[in-house]
């Protein structure tokens, strides 16, 4: 970019956003006044500061004032960066008035309230707040978070649930972990963003969750994973340490005492602060206990990343150790009937152990959550690979306990303060594997004194956590399976590009089908069991028609399982098959087909599609046909947010089976047609899913549609002609829009209605006002396509509502009780 149109868009960028421009000079200026290394000096600290004592004197103004400065130059520079992105963001959200109001505003209430709150709590003996009566707060992030989270009120459906989700996180850490007057006041402040949002917006505050995929579901528990297992890091690089959970800071000390004065000093009931503090400085006394505290936060990252991958295998990884940690706090810190006495030595001391003892909450939550959600995460380990991780940790664990007691035996006259025997060393050993934050009051009995006693004494856990972290990693970066063996998923694309299937054949590929292979005919059906019913995801694939044995044997099969075989989404052209097999019938969707060389839009019929390509054209926006692999990181990330802003504002959750989402089209032959605007913005996109025969590609079946709330009228109209297009350029012989579920024209037979078409109208007409079935039927048909009938078939009438249950868990798959129970009333 040329200087000359740097320095114009710059100039409209501070005219378009005055407040943060001026609150970033402004706090810019000051700081060069007053002192940007270290801050402003006292007396002049104290008249700016705020805090409880200084709203006690009088100093209304420093809520104001206290959000304008910072503690030293690190600091100045993250508030510079922060006001100008996240403050910036704010203003074009919700405009100039509104950012002042909340960038002051949240800040005033939060650091008014939690005033309040310290002195309230001083005056009744609790300890943090004695510990931080007289502490002053110089501190921007305050105001900068209050604002950031008002303005969450007028971002998108996605962005505001993300901002606020992390922004809470954030501040809960930093109140838990560092625990600073300044972190209260922030969380306060936060807390009042989230309130004053919606007032400003002038929109009602919804109790309710706002829906998300299985892709949004997967990045905001790995962002929770990280936050709370970097929150100790807070403990550990802060100077000074008040937070509820903050004793794991000790280790940073490098002070260690002598390990004969230590143990002399303190023996049981011997107790006193000073001499937890230096136990667990002798604890610490080497990089491997320091390690030791730090690798299962390690171990938690790896989860994290594995969690955005939808790992099952992270999942059940990051709940074995947030349970461990909490298992160890209710353990170590006297909640557990099994822990052992402590001793009592003041009223302080058990305000400390319940302090303490507030830390298994945070890992406790963290595994509830994953497994309350584990079903988003569907790329399950093999066996194989559980098995061997597992043998490993069990094989260095027990290695290492045995390393531990040769060597402690080989030590136990000399290596040690006092003389040891066995029993001492396996009474011992497992506290060598705990993080040494946990055993700060835990008595000790014996210390290393020789270096080869120290090196075992100190590093065994280390190793542990060392080796499940690396045995971890492979599973996070492996393939996976989704719920199947690789195998047979190459032979179901074996099939596929032989052909003879239908438009929804390579629905197969989708995670939750399983796979029935004719003996005889070569052929597969995929399906998927719900309940006592095998739904089929269309019909059989694979091999030349006709299918009848493949239909009869996949019959038998599911009889032998106890099964009811239901043929969902058939084509007509099986209707006379199971009349001769004595099933029922009935037509449940419509397939909307285009020849694509047949494809023209002249006419009064394609009036609506000619003016969409025409507005589309004006605007600037073009038609992209790509692959989701071929996309830069920048054009991926637009689709995940159209993807989530489109599922979050549902009132149901995203629906499966004969519906993919966003995952589907990272598959590398499913192809993207995309409408990019002129400075790349992604406007709508579409995916294809293809039809092979003999290995080429014959038609290309719509599945994937979705675009952002604000793009112009008719950008899908103009993508499906673009498709069109292209396809008929490709030489391609059929382009399928796919079938609406439950949405059809068809009308019964002789006018009447059976009862599974009673129940597939009402769950049609229940499902209409959220993902508006017909209504897309309806936008179909303006393309003039071919109508084909799809059928579902079924053996038994019997069996009918167990197949209306079956259809409902197979579409909607992460339907709560609520949600079923607004279903179930009607929506309309």
């Amino acid at each position: 970019m040329k200087p000359a149109a740097l320095a114009q868009r710059t100039g409209r960028l501070i005219a378009s956003h005055p407040f943060t421009t001026g609150v970033t000079l402004l706090i810019l200026v000051l700081a060069l006044i007053t002192g940007p290394v270290r801050g402003p000096h006292r007396p002049l600290r104290g008249w700016l500061g705020a805090g409880a004592v200084q709203l006690l004197d009088g100093h209304w103004w420093s809520p104001f004032t206290a959000v304008l400065f910072t503690d030293d130059l690190l600091e100045l520079i993250v508030v510079l960066v922060l006001t100008v992105l996240l403050v910036g963001v704010s203003e074009r959200l919700m405009g100039t008035w509104r950012t002042a109001l909340a960038f002051f505003g949240t800040a005033a209430v939060g650091i008014v309230v939690g005033a309040l709150v310290q002195v309230a709590a001083n005056d009744i003996g609790e300890l943090w707040a004695r510990n931080v009566h007289g502490l002053l707060v110089l501190d921007a992030f305050t105001a900068i978070g209050g604002t950031i989270m008002t303005a969450s009120a007028f971002a998108g459906t996605l962005w505001r649930r993300r901002i606020r989700v992390i922004t809470l996180l954030v501040a809960i850490m930093y109140l838990l972990y560092s625990g600073m007057p300044s972190d209260l006041y922030r969380l306060l402040a936060v807390l009042t963003g989230l309130a004053l949002g919606p007032l400003l917006r002038q929109t009602k505050v919804t109790g309710g969750w706002l829906r998300s995929s299985h892709h949004e579901v997967r990045v905001l528990l790995a962002s929770a994973l990280t936050i709370t297992a970097v929150g100790p890091v807070i403990g550990l690089l802060g100077s000074t340490r008040y937070g509820l959970l903050s004793p794991v800071g000790l280790l940073f000390s490098n002070e260690a005492p002598s390990a004969t004065s230590v143990v002399e000093r303190c023996q049981a009931f011997a107790v006193t602060r000073e001499c937890f503090r230096e136990l667990t400085l002798e604890r610490i006394n080497g990089l491997g206990p320091v390690l030791l505290s730090v690798l299962p936060l390690l171990v938690l990252l790896v989860a994290a990343y594995g969690l955005l991958r939808g790992r099952r295998f992270a999942v059940w990884l990051a709940v074995a150790v947030n349970g461990l940690l909490a298992l160890l706090s209710a353990l170590y810190y006297g909640i557990l009937p099994i822990a052992s006495a402590r001793p009592s030595v003041s009223p302080r001391y058990w305000e400390v152990t319940f302090i303490l003892a507030l830390s298994t909450l945070v890992p406790l939550a963290m595994a509830v959550l994953l497994v309350v959600f584990r079903r988003h995460f569907t790329v399950m380990p093999s066996a194989k690979a559980v098995r061997r991780y597992l043998l490993l940790l069990l094989g260095t664990g027990v290695g290492l306990v045995a390393i531990y007691v040769f060597v402690g035996w080989l030590q136990r006259d000399t290596g040690f303060t006092r003389p040891i025997d066995v029993s001492d060393l396996l009474a011992d050993v497992l506290e060598r594997f705990v993080p040494v934050s946990f055993l700060r009051r835990e008595p000790v009995q014996y210390l290393p004194t020789t270096p080869l006693a120290t090196i075992v004494y100190h590093n065994i856990g280390t190793v542990f956590w060392l080796v499940a972290i690396i045995g971890a990693i492979p599973a996070m970066l492996g393939r996976g399976l989704r719920r199947r063996g690789t195998t047979e998923d190459a032979h179901v694309r074996e099939l596929l590009h032989r052909g003879g299937g239908d438009a929804i054949s390579f629905m197969a590929t989708w995670p939750g089908n399983s796979y029935w292979f004719d003996p005889i005919g070569g052929g597969a059906i995929a399906y998927r069991v719900e309940g006592r019913v095998a739904l089929t995801t269309g019909g059989p694939f694979g091999a030349l028609g006709p299918h009848d044995g493949a239909i009869q044997g996949f019959a038998r099969f599911c009889d032998d399982n106890g099964w009811i075989p239901v043929f969902y989404s058939v084509e007509a052209r099986y209707t006379s098959l199971f009349e001769r097999l004595g099933w029922s019938t009935m037509t449940v969707a419509e397939e909307t087909v285009i020849r694509p060389q047949l494809w023209a839009t002249t006419g009064k019929k394609w009036q609506d599609v000619r003016s969409s390509i025409n507005r589309a054209q004006r605007a600037g926006i073009s038609a992209e046909w790509t692959t989701f692999a071929a996309l830069p990181l920048t054009s991926a990330v637009q689709l995940s947010d159209i993807s989530e802003q489109w599922v979050a504002e549902k009132d149901l959750p995203e629906m499966g089976f004969t519906l993919g989402g966003l995952d589907e089209l990272r598959d590398p032959e499913v192809r993207l047609m995309l409408a990019v605007d002129e400075n790349g913005r992604i406007e709508a996109v579409t995916s294809w899913l293809p039809s092979y025969r003999a290995g080429v590609v014959v038609g290309w079946t719509l599945d994937f549609m979705r675009r952002r709330p604000d793009s112009i009228n008719g950008v899908m109209e103009f993508l499906i002609a673009e498709a069109a297009t292209r396809m008929k350029d490709d030489g391609i012989e059929f382009m399928s829009l796919s079938a609406a579920p439950l949405a059809h024209t068809a009308a019964a037979p002789d006018g009447g209605k059976d009862t599974m078409d009673r129940v597939l109208g009402y769950l049609s007409s229940s499902l209409e006002p959220v993902y508006g079935f017909r209504s897309l039927l309806k936008f179909k048909q303006k393309f003039q396509p071919e109508l084909h009938p799809l059928i579902m078939a079924y053996p038994d009438p019997v069996a009918l509502p167990a197949i209306g249950i079956a259809l409902v868990r197979a579409y909607l798959p992460e339907l709560s009780v609520r949600q079923a129970a607004t279903f179930v009333r009607g929506r309309g």
